[in-house]
């Protein structure tokens, strides 16, 4: 059974392009031109990846909007932003929202169908570790790769994909420091610097003190990275 990809972008002549260049690699394409209709036909059925514009007709960030809406339909959904924006500030808003890759336009077709089958091995990884680990207990932590729930003595936990998969690599080796470029490597996107995962390591402090003030377990490691502190939390 091929694969499902959904394209949204408000260009005609560039969502064609796409799609038949997709076609030709045996992918299912789905495309559409504004955030309504994708969104009307996904609360039906999710795709396997999705490729969205940021601007779309009359929206100007409809593909922010629309990747919050996707992401609360399914966490670990491979989605790429494929856009003329450019600034740094547009990129990290994009990652922030747990997309998987954000290419600027033009982009040449070969290198996105690259891009393409690499998500895709990179979501079958996931998805075959997901189902070999186990769920993670660790004093009051709670963990379960499985559904991507999380739990702090009870309270759940609202974390984004990154943000689990950042805190579960801390804490499946207490103790242990995890420098900048391997938590790089857990954030699984393509363009992420040091000042992310600092970033994303404050949200998950912050989710944790929301829950417990006396949050202390995630630790500074200056200029290496953070461990997550050993003994009972």
């Amino acid at each position: 059974m091929s694969r499902t990809i959904a394209i949204i972008e408000d260009d005609a002549d560039q969502r064609e392009n796409y799609a038949d260049a997709l076609s030709s690699q045996g992918y299912d394409i789905r495309t559409f031109a504004n955030r309504k209709d994708a969104l009307a036909h996904f609360r039906r059925q999710l795709p396997d990846l999705a490729i969205l514009d940021i601007m779309l007709e009359d929206e100007m960030d409809g593909g922010f909007d629309l990747c919050r809406e996707l992401r609360s339909m399914s966490p670990g959904l491979p989605i790429i932003f494929l856009t003329a924006r450019d600034s740094d500030v547009d990129r990290v808003s994009g990652l922030r929202l747990d997309a998987w890759d954000y290419l600027t336009k033009p982009v040449s077709l070969p290198f996105l169908t690259v891009r393409i089958n690499s998500l895709f091995r990179i979501a079958e990884g996931i998805q075959s570790r997901n189902e070999d680990e186990s769920a993670l207990t660790l004093g009051k932590l709670r963990m379960d790769p499985g559904s991507m729930a999380a739990s702090w003595d009870g309270a759940v936990l609202n974390f984004t994909l990154t943000e689990f998969w950042l805190v579960e690599s801390l804490a499946r080796k207490p103790g242990m420091v995890k420098t900048y470029d391997s938590l790089m490597q857990v954030t699984r996107q393509s363009y992420v610097e040091k000042n992310s995962i600092n970033g994303y390591v404050r949200r998950v402090r912050k989710k944790f003190r929301e829950v417990d003030a006396d949050f202390a377990m995630i630790e500074t490691v200056f200029g290496i990275g953070y461990r997550w502190r050993a003994g009972d939390g």
